[in-house]
């Protein structure tokens, strides 16, 4: 299950952006629909003035360092979570590196190209963590949480329990803010060794600005600055960061959440209840199910106007998973109408 695998490459580099394409209703990316919100948009239009100068990012670490009762030593502002992840692979020099699948494929791809071996240790029956499973020599673990594509969401206590002397342990935790209340994660928690990335990519819309954050112990966080261009991140960006960590906005965020989560439970129980098998536990912004032939369901739903993401791409997945973004009720139930056209 550890041992290093033959990988390909292209596989790791395929997202669900390249599923998308014109006239088709998407349930492929897992940005939430309707986003930007308008007091969002107006702030970023806003910004557009002061473009003239160079980005202070002060205000912005400051923020987020409230945010998540952090020091400001502890924060590093990122052009969205994969900045960090090519910054980490850049900056670490692991002896053992484990990434823990099925996950985003961004954090293995970074290391790849790197110049880093790589490890896997693939999550069994309904890719629940098991910590013991990570080889103890490991020096360096990556892992979602929620994470994607499986939508399952592991307990504090057991992405902690990875954490040991001379370990770095670096959790995504991009689609952290579909939980309410947030009860599993850790980026308040401030320890040796442990990384969490942030992204606000998927709950505000704000995939082409590319602004996210990572937080670290302040040895960390200053070696990555350091291996970071000048000005990474940008002025718009670092506005739309100190927005979305103020109290309105993480409560419209909370709200969105639980609406999300009525949704998703919905949305589960009626693919469930066509024979289909729907990872258990869902708690981001999608579901990962299993179908016989799915690749070739997706060619079909295509042909119908819907993109869905493929899972054969995900290490630890097959030719008979897809991943679903959940979207609002009419759009759900205009793609389940489709789904018993298809006899599905």
């Amino acid at each position: 299950m550890t041992e290093p695998q033959q990988i390909d490459e292209a596989d790791l580099l395929h997202h669900g952006d390249a599923e998308v394409g014109d006239g088709l209703a998407d349930f492929a990316v897992n940005v939430r629909s309707n986003t930007p919100p308008e007091w969002l948009a107006a702030r970023l239009r806003a910004s557009i003035a002061d473009l003239a100068a160079y980005p202070d990012p002060g205000a912005a670490r400051c923020a987020v360092a409230r945010r998540h009762s952090r020091a400001v030593d502890e924060v590093l502002l990122t052009a969205g979570a994969a900045e960090a992840f090519v910054l980490l692979a850049r900056v670490l020099q692991p002896r053992r590196a484990v990434v823990v699948h099925p996950q985003f494929t961004e954090p293995e791809a970074a290391l790849r190209a790197a110049g880093h071996e790589v490890e896997r240790v693939v999550l069994g029956k309904d890719f629940t963590l098991d910590p013991e499973a990570v080889p103890a020599d490991a020096d360096l673990v990556m892992i979602g949480n929620p994470t994607n594509p499986t939508s399952v969401l592991h307990p504090e206590a057991a992405v902690a329990a990875l954490a040991r002397p001379g370990r770095t342990v670096v959790v995504d935790e991009a689609f952290m803010d579909c939980v309410p209340g947030e009860p599993e994660s850790l980026a308040g928690v401030p320890g040796t060794g442990l990384v969490v990335i942030r992204s606000l990519t998927k709950t505000w819309g704000l995939a082409g600005l590319r602004a996210g954050y990572l937080l670290a112990e302040p040895n960390l966080t200053a070696r990555l600055a350091a291996a970071q261009p000048l000005w990474a991140v940008s002025t718009p960006a670092l506005v739309a960061i100190e927005a979305c960590c103020e109290p309105d906005a993480l409560a419209e965020a909370q709200q969105w959440a639980i609406e999300l989560g009525k949704e998703r439970t919905r949305l589960s129980a009626e693919l469930s209840s066509r024979g289909l098998y729907v990872v258990p536990g869902a708690r981001a912004s999608f579901l990962c199910l299993r179908v016989p032939d799915a690749l070739g369901i997706r060619a079909l739903l295509r042909q119908r106007g819907y993109a869905v993401r493929r899972g054969d791409t995900f290490p630890g997945l097959g030719p008979d998973w897809l991943r679903i973004a959940v979207r609002d009720r009419p759009s759900n139930d205009a793609l389940l109408e489709v789904l018993s056209e298809l006899g599905i």
